[in-house]
């Protein structure tokens, strides 16, 4: 698959919904990785990154505003030993808690399906980034994405798709999200992985593009982050919308 510009790529509709990118920098030093939201009803907009330990949880920006918290309050980024699991809901503890136990990363999602949101059936997006030694089977640096999505809209059967990437090249990464576009229902997900640049290697500049490539309408947060692979050293960037 041809390798997209990624600003185009986040913008290429209003409505990606939540969306998951991971990577490497173009000097290959750091592994990267960017989740964002969006958001169309009053209950969705009103959310904010915080910070969370080593990763991230959402909570109400007004609290008195919350309404449904069950599919939007969640911790979409928690560390484990120094590997990063990001997601778009609280399948972020199903993995945590199944990596912790021995499973690999997709077996710990077997328990997992779709979200229970007819008639959407939001997919379940989830990355796991992990840091080892040179010289290891997948080298320093590999991750895993995984999707699980509902069959064409029908919620009898989820189908689960799991893609690795063993030690990922310099200055490119995968990006994966909910939706195709806008729309009622919300169009889920068609693909593997789209291969996108990752253009830059300073996180400022990194986290600017990817906030300014989605639409100014819907998105609500964005979290980025970068790992030095050699020596695990991390820079942590947040953007809310609501400050």
């Amino acid at each position: 698959m041809e390798r997209k510009i990624l600003a185009a790529e986040l913008g290429a509709t209003t409505y990606p919904g939540r969306g998951i990118v991971i990577g490497r920098t173009p000097d290959g030093k750091k592994a990267v990785v960017a989740y964002f939201i969006m958001g169309r009803s009053e209950n969705s907009r009103n959310r904010v990154f915080v910070t969370e330990g080593e990763g991230i949880r959402t909570e109400a920006f007004d609290p008195a505003k919350l309404e449904d918290p069950s599919l939007i309050i969640y911790a979409p980024v928690r560390v484990l030993d120094g590997n990063i699991i990001v997601t778009n809901g609280d399948q972020t503890d199903t993995i945590y808690e199944g990596l912790s136990e021995g499973k690999t990363f997709e077996e710990s999602l077997r328990s997992r399906e779709f979200e229970p949101d007819a008639p959407n059936y939001t997919p379940r997006i989830s990355g796991w980034m992990k840091f080892g030694e040179e010289g290891e089977k997948n080298a320093a640096y590999c991750y895993d994405m995984s999707i699980l999505k509902s069959n064409n809209g029908d919620p009898s059967q989820c189908n689960r798709y799991t893609f690795s990437y063993d030690n990922p090249k310099a200055g490119e990464g995968h990006f994966i999200h909910t939706y195709m576009g806008d729309g009622n229902p919300l169009p889920s997900y068609e693909g593997e992985p789209t291969p996108v640049e990752i253009p830059s290697g300073d996180i400022d500049a990194f986290t600017e593009l990817v906030w300014n490539a989605i639409d100014p309408d819907n998105k609500v947060s964005l979290f980025t982050r970068f790992v030095d692979i050699e020596n695990g050293a991390v820079e942590t960037r947040i953007v809310n919308k609501n400050q």
